[in-house]
C-alpha cells in the first residue's frame, strides 16, 4: 500500500459529507472529491446528496447522472485509501463463564482478514508504521485476540524485558516501599514534621528511629486516617485512570505517536487481554505514572500527611494490580467472581463501560456501570 492510502472505517467517510470535505466509498475504495465539487458536470450538490456514503448503485444509474468510463478513471486520482473489513468479536451478547478460555487466535488468517496487526512479528513497529485511520485503530485495537506465549512487543530482547512483568513483581516491589512510607509518616506524627531527614540524605533514620521510640495512639490515629483516604483516593484515581487516559480513545489525535502511546498503555491490553505477562503494570511505567501524583501530594500537604496518603494509594494500587491479574487467570470467591465477570465484559462486551477494576462504586456514581 502506498504511503498515500490509508485505511478508513465506514464512519470515518461518513464524517466527511460537506463543502469543506467531501468524500465518497466505492467498492471499498475512499475517495476526498471535495477540489472536485466544482468542476463536477452534474453540479456540487449532485455529489454532495450522496457525501459521506457508498456511491456504487448511484453512479450505474443513467437516470440519476450518466458516468464514462473517463469518469471512473477521473475518479481514481481523488483515492485517498480504502476501507477495513475487519470482523467484530466484541458482542454485547457475551456471557462470562467461570471457565472461561477463549480459543487461541490464528494469526496468519487474522492479519489476512483484518489487515491489522501481524501477530507473528514484533508489534509496536507495526503500530508506529501504519496506515490505518484512528478509527479503524480503536475498531481493532478493542477486538481481543489470544496467544498461548505473550507476543512480542518489540524485536531485541532486550527491549522486551522491560515490557513484561509477572505479577508476583508488584507486591514484591512496592510493599516495602509502602511500608517505609508509613514508617516515615507514623514516626513524623510522633516526633514532629521534621524530625527525619530526607530520605536521599539518610534513607536508614526511620529504621533506627522506630527501635527507640514508642508510637502513641495520638499517632496511630490520625496517621491511620490518612491511610484511609489514600486508599479513597486510589479507588478515584483507578476510575479516572482508566477512563480518561487509557480510555481517551476519541479524544486523542488521528496520529501515529497518539496511537502508538494508546497502544503501549492500554492498547495492547485490550488487544490481548488475556496475556498473562501484561496484565500488571511494569515498575517503570507505575513509576512515571505515579510521580506527578506523589509531588502534588508533598505541594499540597506537609510531608507526614503526604507520606500517609501516599501510603494508602499505594496499598490499594497493589490490591488493584494483584487483582486485576486473579480476574483474569484465577478461580475466585464470590465477591471476586462478580468482578471478574464485570471485567471480562469490558473487554468482551462493552469497552466503553464498566471502567471499575477493584469495585463498581465509581461506575455507579458517574453513570458508567455495565450490566452483565
Amino acid at each position: 500500500m502506498s504511503q498515500r492510502v490509508r485505511i478508513y472505517t465506514a464512519e470515518d467517510v461518513a464524517s466527511h459529507k460537506d463543502l469543506k470535505s467531501c468524500w465518497l466509498s466505492r467498492n471499498g475504495k475512499v475517495y476526498d472529491v471535495t477540489s472536485f465539487l466544482p468542476d463536477h458536470p452534474g453540479g456540487e450538490d449532485l455529489i454532495l446528496q450522496h457525501a459521506g456514503q457508498g456511491v456504487e448503485e448511484i453512479m450505474k444509474d443513467a437516470s440519476e447522472h450518466e458516468h464514462s468510463d473517463s469518469a471512473y478513471d477521473m475518479l481514481e486520482e481523488f483515492i485517498i485509501g480504502r476501507l477495513g473489513n475487519g470482523e467484530t468479536l466484541v458482542s454485547d451478547d457475551w456471557e462470562a463463564t467461570d471457565d472461561f478460555h477463549p480459543d487461541e487466535t490464528d494469526t496468519a488468517k487474522d492479519f489476512e482478514k483484518n489487515e491489522f496487526l501481524d501477530l507473528r512479528k514484533p508489534l509496536l513497529k507495526q503500530v508506529w508504521q501504519a496506515r490505518w485511520s484512528k478509527a479503524y485503530y480503536l475498531q481493532q485495537v478493542h477486538q481481543p485476540r489470544h496467544l498461548h506465549e505473550s507476543a512480542r512487543l518489540f524485536g531485541p530482547a532486550y527491549l522486551e524485558v522491560f515490557t513484561k512483568t509477572s505479577w508476583y513483581v508488584v507486591p514484591t516491589i512496592w510493599l516495602p516501599i509502602t511500608g517505609y512510607l508509613f514508617l516515615r509518616c507514623i514516626l513524623q506524627f510522633t516526633l514532629g514534621a521534621h524530625a527525619l531527614p530526607p530520605f536521599s540524605k539518610d534513607f536508614l533514620a526511620p529504621f533506627r528511629l522506630i527501635m527507640t521510640t514508642e508510637i502513641p495512639t495520638s499517632a496511630w490515629v490520625p496517621a491511620g486516617i490518612c491511610v484511609f483516604f489514600g486508599m479513597v483516593i486510589w479507588t478515584l484515581l483507578e476510575y479516572f485512570l482508566h477512563r480518561f487516559l487509557f480510555h481517551i480513545d476519541e479524544m486523542m489525535p488521528d496520529h501515529q505517536y497518539a496511537l502508538t502511546l494508546h497502544f503501549l498503555l492500554h492498547g495492547v491490553h485490550h488487544y490481548l487481554p488475556m496475556d498473562k505477562l501484561r496484565l500488571v503494570m511494569p515498575p517503570v511505567m507505575f513509576t512515571i505514572l505515579s510521580y506527578p501524583f506523589t509531588q502534588l501530594a508533598h505541594l499540597l500537604f506537609p510531608s507526614f500527611v503526604a507520606n500517609g496518603l501516599i501510603t494508602g494509594a499505594y496499598s490499594f494500587y497493589v490490591l488493584y494490580d494483584v487483582m486485576h491479574y486473579a480476574l483474569h487467570h484465577s478461580r475466585l470467591p464470590a465477591y471476586m467472581r462478580e468482578m471478574k465477570n464485570y471485567h471480562l465484559a469490558h473487554h468482551y462486551k462493552n469497552f466503553e463501560l464498566g471502567f471499575g477494576v477493584t469495585s463498581k462504586i465509581w461506575d455507579y456514581v458517574f453513570n458508567t456501570v455495565l450490566t452483565v
